[in-house]
């Protein structure tokens, strides 16, 4: 509630903040957010990550496996299809690991993420990976601290942080009517 005073200037003030848009334009353009998945795929010590071009800077990044939902997709159905298209794996979905909403500083977007655990069930024979994906690694927790500067988003050091500390959501967290 905004504070009422009989100080004109003080009323004038408040009219001018309460007739300012609250979205900038280029706020309004951003928008509506972009809703993406993420998986996080442990094995043997070892997590399964992707080595990208980042389409704003033009840097080398890395990130798991991730990617848009499509239209009529859910989100372990999206999951599924974007760690086998980026890394060439089939996968089990596990849990739910983090849902986020992130601005990403770059481009003004904003991410809806859910990132799920998931374990490699086998490679595809002769996949044919996304052609912004350069190179798939299993990469140890210290070889991604030492690459944290090129992460895509903080999200992909945070979520295999909460993985570590065993952080786990059952997947009937999220509903698919």
């Amino acid at each position: 509630m905004l504070p009422i005073t009989d100080n004109r200037k003080g009323i004038g003030k408040i009219k001018k903040s309460i007739d300012k848009p609250l979205k900038t334009e280029s706020s309004a353009e951003k928008w509506p957010p972009h809703l993406t998945v993420a998986c996080v795929i442990e094995k043997e010590g070892k997590y399964l990550m992707v080595e990208e071009r980042d389409k704003t800077s033009g840097e080398m990044v890395f990130n798991q496996p991730a990617g848009h939902v499509e239209p009529d997709e859910s989100l372990t159905q999206a999951a599924l299809r974007e760690t086998l298209e980026e890394t060439g794996w089939n996968i089990e979905l596990t849990g739910v690991l983090d849902i986020a909403l992130y601005c990403a500083p770059t481009n003004g977007v904003t991410y809806y993420r859910t990132t799920f655990l998931a374990v490699a069930v086998h490679c595809a024979k002769n996949a044919v990976l996304d052609p912004d994906i350069h190179a798939v690694h299993w990469l140890d927790y210290d070889a991604i601290v030492t690459r944290s500067a090129r992460m895509r988003s903080p999200l992909a050091l945070k979520v295999i942080e909460k993985q570590r500390q065993g952080i786990c959501y059952p997947l009937d967290l999220i509903s698919h009517p």
